[in-house]
């Protein structure tokens, strides 16, 4: 009876757990990676880091678009005294006293390909003299000017900004899609800990409840003499070992469930998170050198290398501009009229015309100019080597990752055939050390086969969909529905 009593005591802890898990929600693996990429701070800083993107984006095509701006100046009062040349050819001083009021309308256009801006503008200012004989209102304005203004042979940003630009916004695009997968691939890593944790705990408790029930059969038969006291000792070492395993296991829980609550942005109370062990796997196969066109097609990196690249040449271009003649021409044309009355200077308008070339020569500068040439050069010839030892590096990563799926496929369907075996072995084990058929060290070693073979599984389960993620992340391309990564 009292074997029996003990017996039953842990098949009912054993009982009493399951149940507990069956009260509490089940995750699956999917629904646990969807809370983590709606809510986590991971996903939130995915966002913004989206977001912050798509609005530099949105600067640059703001730029590129026609310009209209307001511009004027408040009354602007002076009262001062300044130096005057009379008739007579002697200095003196007169005070001067006046209030100016000016007005504004302009609208530009950049051109990228030549790299110059073109405008038309219109304005109109008023100065009221507030001193002596000088005291009155006069006006001015430019009812209409048109002009532009031209470098030659300089350095066109504009040109670059509009190869670089479009590439920095895709390259933010495609790394929020590589965020969230990473964010899958992290969210695995916590799952499996939590998974494995719990699945430690199960065989720690049921291990504990079979090692009760043994030592009290082993204590009977020690007392007849039937076994030795070195087979009861060990026994014995058995049931305090489970039991540390036990607490051990219920602390990794603990650990690992606050991890991945805080990863996912729960509430950290004491609520249990249930998991479900993703036994089925995903049926689809990868070709190596497809899955490296598809990450060449989809990946940010890719991307990436071309805009180091251009960047490249952009600095080197700059160099070699700025060590040359560079001109500026500026030149308008447009109308001016003056009057003590506002709407006089309308009438009549005079033509305005304006043209202004502007040089700059490099004479003696030390070997500035040179060795910024000699700089740009060298960084791009650095950045073309980096950009190819990369791109070799990350196609041998992809062909190396993808070779491990299938490896870690095999390996899931070889352990799950061990773990049912294990769990034969020992179930047999078990029964014939009842009947004294088997010593207590063979009753452990089944044991230990057991628990490796359970273990192996769930590592050999975590491996395989920790790989997957992965691949997910260094493609961008959905194998299993043949599709390309896409997150709203």
């Amino acid at each position: 009876m009292k074997v029996l009593h003990t017996c039953l005591s842990g098949i009912l802890l054993a009982l009493f757990y399951a149940s507990c898990l069956q009260a509490q929600q089940v995750y699956t693996l999917e629904q646990v990676i969807a809370l983590a990429r709606q809510q986590s701070v991971k996903a939130l800083q995915a966002k913004n880091r989206k977001e912050t993107g798509y609005w530099a984006y949105r600067v640059y095509l703001a730029e590129q678009r026609p310009q209209l701006s307001l511009s004027g100046t408040l009354p602007d009062y002076n009262r001062s005294i300044l130096t005057n040349r009379n008739d007579d050819g002697s200095i003196g001083f007169i005070p001067v006293s006046n209030l100016n009021t000016d007005i504004g309308l302009r609208i530009s256009q950049k051109i990228g390909w030549t790299g110059g801006e073109v405008f038309l503008n219109s304005s109109l200012a008023r100065l009221e003299n507030l001193s002596g004989n000088f005291a009155g209102v006069q006006y001015s304005s430019v009812p209409l000017r048109i002009g532009f203004e031209q470098p030659l042979f300089g350095f066109n940003a504009l040109k670059w900004d509009k190869k670089i630009e479009p590439l920095k916004y895709e390259e933010s695009t495609k790394k929020f899609h590589e965020d969230l997968e990473s964010i899958a691939s992290e969210s695995t890593d916590l799952f499996f800990n939590l998974l494995i944790a719990r699945a430690n705990l199960e065989i720690a408790l049921t291990n504990k409840a079979k090692h009760d029930t043994l030592f009290q059969i082993a204590q009977q038969r020690f007392e007849l003499g039937t076994l030795s006291e070195n087979d009861l000792l060990q026994l014995n070492l058995q049931v305090i070992n489970a039991s540390q395993d036990a607490n051990q296991a219920k602390l990794d829980i603990e650990l690992s469930q606050l991890k991945l609550k805080s990863f996912l942005g729960m509430n950290t109370n004491f609520e249990d998170i249930i998991l479900e062990i993703p036994y089925s796997l995903p049926d689809f196969s990868v070709n190596p050198l497809l899955a490296i066109e598809k990450a060449k097609e989809h990946r940010q990196a890719f991307i990436s290398f071309q805009r180091q690249k251009l960047e490249a040449q952009r600095d080197l271009a700059e160099a070699q501009k700025n060590s040359k003649l560079n001109l500026n021409i500026f030149g308008s044309f447009g109308f001016t009229q003056s009057a003590d009355r506002f709407l006089d200077t309308y009438l009549n308008p005079q033509n305005q015309q304006v043209l202004q070339i502007g040089f700059q020569i490099p004479v003696i500068d030390w070997g500035k100019q040179k060795a910024g040439v000699k700089t740009a050069t060298a960084n791009q010839e650095l950045v073309l080597n980096q950009v190819e030892i990369e791109k070799t590096t990350f196609e041998q990563e992809i062909f190396l990752y993808v070779k491990q799926l299938e490896l870690f496929r095999e390996k899931v369907i070889f352990s799950k055939q061990l773990d049912e075996i294990a769990q034969k072995r020992y179930a047999i084990a078990y029964q014939r050390f009842l009947i004294s058929k088997i010593s207590v060290t063979d009753l452990n070693i089944a044991l230990s086969e057991k628990d490796t073979a359970k273990q192996s599984y769930l590592n050999a389960l975590y491996k395989f969909w920790q790989s997957y993620f992965l691949i997910r992340k260094l493609t961008l391309f959905d194998f299993e529905k043949n599709i390309p990564i896409t997150h709203p």
